[in-house]
């Protein structure tokens, strides 16, 4: 069974800086797309950053520039890290892998999300 761990959430102030972490564990073949999304409260789920297997990365309007997403394809594991934070990036942040696993009856791949980590930015 594949699980989705993240770290990293928390309060800080406009202008100031986190980084996410999400780290992925169990049976896994090989790990294709790593991206985050967010959801922010009376709001629907949003792509904040995507980053395929090749490389390449794709933001949202509202972070470019501000955050930036990287993976460690030996770990596993997706980072974010979000600098010069505004109020309106308040939001749950969950991450989420494409991941080849053998899940006991079959070899696929499988889309799979991390817990959510509560980012909330406040003076």
């Amino acid at each position: 069974q594949v699980q989705l761990v993240e770290s990293g959430g928390g309060l800080v102030q406009p202008g100031g800086s986190l980084r996410l972490s999400c780290a992925a564990s169990g049976t896994i073949f090989r790990v294709y797309s790593m991206g985050w999304y967010r959801q922010a409260p009376g709001k629907q789920r949003e792509l904040v950053a995507t980053m395929p297997s090749g490389g390449s990365t794709n933001y949202v309007d509202s972070v470019k520039g501000r955050f930036t997403i990287s993976r460690d394809n030996a770990k596993n594991t997706v980072y974010l890290q979000m600098n010069s934070l505004k109020p309106e990036d308040t939001a749950v942040y969950y991450c989420n892998m494409r991941i080849q696993t053998n899940t006991g009856w079959k070899i696929g791949t499988y889309d799979y999300w991390g817990q959510g980590t509560q980012v909330t930015v406040s003076s």
